[in-house]
C-alpha cells in the first residue's frame, strides 16, 4: 500500500487538493495498484517555514498566489 506525502504551502485550495489526490492515485492505478490501496497525505506548511535558495518562501515568492 503506497503512502504518498505531499508538502504544499499553507492555503492550498480544496479543489487543488482534490486534483492532487486524484492525479497521484491515477498514476499508481496505471502501475497496476488498486485505488483503494493508495493513500495521499497533504501537509500544509506556512511559507515562512519553507526555504528556497537561502530565502524564506514568504519573501522570495511574496507575489505568488497559492492555488
Amino acid at each position: 500500500m503506497p503512502v504518498v506525502h505531499v508538502y504544499v504551502w499553507k492555503g492550498f485550495s480544496n479543489e487543488a487538493k482534490r486534483k492532487t489526490i486524484a492525479g497521484i492515485t491515477k498514476v499508481f492505478e496505471e502501475l497496476g495498484i488498486p485505488s483503494y490501496a493508495v493513500e495521499v497525505i497533504i501537509h500544509e506548511v506556512p511559507k515562512e517555514n519553507w526555504g528556497v535558495g537561502g530565502e524564506q518562501a514568504s519573501e522570495k515568492f511574496k507575489d505568488v498566489k497559492t492555488p
